[in-house]
């Protein structure tokens, strides 16, 4: 009978087949990483996130009391996006020259999507996912008070452009349809 490998063993493998991680020091620290000698280039990346809400709840987001729950997650998102290094340790702040949330009524919910650019070093992948988590709890915290079971769901990278490591596309799977 074969035997699993503990998932620190697995850890193990993968970091010594990854070579030295870039975020650790040689001490096994963690540090942010020096961006200085790469050159500034373009970069965008698009994230999403699903809040699942009753249909209820999604019939009544136009009459909520404390105001448009969408408009006020683009809002929040925008903003999150910007406070990003001060929220992920690591992260290096970026000067962004481009953020878009949307947000959209879907069946069983709210679709968001955030869109993030830069002219810098380093990517904007986190500034994207952070604005879509960031609206996502908004619309939750918006409507918390008409549902409980509000869920926020699948928070992904779909692409990201520029840098060393190229572009990203996530495959194609099945979406929440927009209303």
């Amino acid at each position: 009978m074969r035997r699993r490998r503990s998932s620190r063993a697995q850890v193990a493998v993968f970091l010594q087949e990854m070579g030295k991680l870039s975020h650790f020091d040689d001490a096994g620290q963690p540090h942010m990483v020096d961006v200085s000698a790469k050159p500034a280039t373009r970069r965008e990346a698009e994230a999403s996130v699903f809040v699942a809400m009753n249909e209820e709840t999604l019939a009544a987001l136009p009459h909520n009391p404390k105001g448009n729950p969408l408009e006020v997650a683009r809002i929040a998102g925008i903003q999150a996006a910007k406070r990003t290094a001060e929220l992920i340790p690591l992260c290096h702040p970026l000067p962004l020259t481009h953020i878009d949330v949307r947000a959209a009524i879907a069946a069983g919910g709210v679709t968001i999507r955030a869109t993030a650019a830069t002219v810098a070093a380093t990517g904007v992948e986190m500034e994207a996912m952070t604005a879509a988590a960031v609206a996502a709890l908004t619309v939750y915290d918006m409507c918390k008070a008409l549902d409980k079971g509000i869920a926020i769901r699948d928070l992904v990278l779909e692409r990201k452009s520029g840098g060393k490591s190229g572009d990203y596309a996530r495959p194609a799977q099945k979406k929440h349809r927009s209303r």
